[in-house]
């Protein structure tokens, strides 16, 4: 079996109820679970979450809600690998088994079945523990600042003045989804391994969505992609 397996707890501080508030027109989570299910590469699209409200908005939309989050899984400090370790543990004991699968996170509106698909080539491709997508830097880090006071310094001062088509280039996860070999997975206890591979997506379907900023800018992205005015 190949599952879709999104992580959707309910403490959200910064953003209240941020996994099923209306984004657009839809509940956040609707749109990672509605593009797993329009993909046609899973099984079964399961969320784990803690939250009754966030168990049933994603039973309306098509999910399945098998089991129950623990609450020591479901506060600030809980990893993704913990949270997808249970996750991947109970989907085995309710359906029976679990090859590979892919963990998406609830606030991933520019997600793509394209993006998914691409990944999954990649794990199997690879024979990867994982796989899942990065952005590249916009600027060179190593001619970052650090600031002292008031007063900037250069991280690195002797990179300050070089040319920036002198550097590499650098990645960030793009924090949406990490396709995992479910064997793999449960034996290292961790998604990121010296095998896992990863490829790039653009830098204008990324946002992260940990502040009600971040939330403006990801709808005005959202707007800007879908060919909306813009006010």
């Amino acid at each position: 079996m190949r599952a879709a397996i999104v992580t959707a707890r309910g403490g959200s501080r910064r953003i209240p109820r941020k996994n099923v508030k209306d984004f657009l027109g839809k509940p956040m989570i609707g749109y990672a679970i509605g593009t797993a299910l329009a993909s046609g590469l899973f099984d079964r699209v399961v969320v784990s979450t803690d939250n009754e409200e966030i168990a049933e908005v994603s039973r309306r939309l098509g999910a399945e809600v098998p089991f129950r989050r623990p609450p020591e899984l479901s506060d600030d400090n809980a990893s993704t690998d913990k949270v997808l370790l249970h996750a991947v543990q109970e989907c085995r004991r309710i359906y029976g088994g679990l090859s590979d699968g892919c963990c998406i996170y609830p606030t991933s509106p520019f997600l793509t079945a394209g993006d998914l698909a691409r990944g999954r080539d990649m794990l199997l491709a690879h024979r990867a523990t994982s796989a899942f997508p990065v952005v590249k830097y916009d600027f060179p880090i190593e001619q970052a600042f650090i600031l002292d006071g008031v007063h900037p310094r250069a991280k690195w001062p002797d990179k300050l003045m070089a040319r920036s088509q002198d550097f590499e280039d650098h990645y960030h996860d793009a924090g949406m989804f990490y396709w995992f070999d479910a064997e793999k997975f449960l034996q290292a206890g961790e998604l990121f391994c010296a095998d896992s591979v990863a490829f790039a997506v653009p830098g204008d379907r990324f946002q992260d969505i940990n502040t009600p900023e971040d939330w403006e800018r990801a709808e005005i992205k959202f707007r800007v992609l879908a060919g909306q005015t813009v006010r």
